[in-house]
């Protein structure tokens, strides 16, 4: 165990949770620690409370740290089991997931988001081939709690192990389908699954329940699962950890499961032998939409995975960057033009960019519609060389 573990005021989307615990208090694993109106948060390991800010509560853990845990209390329904859980979206939105299960979806499907969006991820993977049982029961949850009639697993045909341990595991459910995904980014999106399973385009902004439908990853799955089962609360994270470090070289990523939340990302760095002569940044979350984190930096309940980059190039030239929501947006790239010693001359949007509630987002996601129109323009407004997140299409 590390000297100490933060765990962080706000793992969802919305506004902080408020503290429940006093400095001094001595707290248990899986007791609440914090809340606020829909979401709680709760301890991750037995020990004391050393300090309690706005944004985090400390906690010096105990030496020796049992397995067992506070379970959440005795609910009524299924949902209430979740919602006290403190389950959110683990694959990086953080949305309370009580929330987006309180709806009636009659008629409609619950699809499990399996297709391992970033590159070199492969926790949710992992999952699929080790627990494929536990989750076919979580999606059947999810159907009984929203009435759906139907539920979909999307997932890559690459992925031979998982989809074996999968269909084994729902071969007698005639309510379960397994969907395949094409094998590009950003298929995890949503939106693309949506378009890809049920063959409907959302608009941007608008929302799968508005097709009768609920998209939730393998993670979140598993925590609803684990609410329902052994009302345990979520205090442990999966990701996946790679690039510049000693044990994780030539493409290879490890993944962890069941990582206290609060853990410090040094933990595992030196876990993996530490850095890889020569790095750059290190990146919470995947590659394509991953933001920038450090040392102190802590596992969350959204945090996917653990990132170590090469250094960037040195570039001092004129740039122009080209933004788009499946890669990354203009905040982003200039963040690394910078750090490559350039400056941004010039700038443009993908056209299937649109403005939805003071964010841009992508009308279809993965589907490229060419950019030459707006490199050209970059080009004559001074631009050396391009900056650009972009889809693989």
């Amino acid at each position: 165990m590390p000297k100490h573990i933060l765990i962080e005021m706000q793992q969802h989307i919305g506004s902080p949770c408020r503290p429940l615990v006093r400095i001094g208090e001595r707290v248990k694993k899986g007791q609440p620690i914090a809340s606020y109106d829909t979401v709680n948060i709760h301890s991750s390991v037995y020990g004391e409370i050393v300090e309690i800010r706005k944004e985090a509560v400390k906690i010096i853990p105990d030496t020796y740290q049992p397995e067992e845990y506070v379970k959440i209390k005795e609910t009524n329904s299924y949902l209430e089991a979740v919602k006290e859980a403190g389950v959110v979206g683990a694959g990086g939105a953080g949305f309370p997931t009580h929330i987006k299960l309180n709806t009636n979806l009659e008629n409609g499907c619950i699809i499990m988001n399996a297709a391992e969006c970033e590159p070199l991820f492969g926790h949710n993977i992992h999952m699929v081939e080790e627990q494929a049982d536990m989750l076919i029961r979580g999606i059947k949850y999810c159907m009984e709690i929203t009435k759906a009639k139907k539920g979909y697993i999307a997932i890559k045909p690459k992925h031979k192990k998982a989809l074996i341990a999968i269909a084994k595991a729902c071969k007698n459910e005639s309510i379960i389908e397994i969907k395949y995904l094409p094998d590009r980014y950003p298929v995890g999106d949503e939106k693309v699954i949506i378009r890809e399973l049920l063959g409907v385009t959302l608009k941007p902004g608008q929302l799968p329940g508005e097709v009768n439908a609920l998209v939730a990853n393998v993670e979140t799955i598993k925590r609803i699962t684990e609410a329902i089962e052994l009302r345990k609360p979520v205090i442990s994270k999966d990701f996946t950890i790679g690039g510049r470090l000693k044990n994780t070289k030539g493409g290879y990523s490890k993944v962890y499961l069941d990582q206290p939340i609060g853990m410090p990302i040094k933990k595992y760095i030196d876990d993996c032998g530490g850095y890889l002569e020569p790095y750059g940044e290190i990146l919470l979350g995947g590659p394509f939409t991953g933001a920038v984190g450090n040392e102190e930096s802590v596992v969350s309940k959204t945090l996917g995975g653990i990132f170590v980059a090469m250094p960037f190039p040195a570039a001092r030239k004129n740039f122009g960057i080209l933004a788009c929501e499946c890669g990354a947006e203009d905040t982003r790239l200039k963040e690394i033009v910078k750090e490559m010693g350039g400056t941004v001359v010039a700038e443009a949007k993908c056209k299937r960019m649109v403005e939805v509630s003071g964010r841009y987002r992508c009308e279809e996601p993965g589907n490229c519609p060419g950019q030459a129109e707006a490199i050209l323009k970059l080009r004559a407004e001074g631009a050396e060389a391009l900056m650009i997140g972009a889809c693989e299409d």
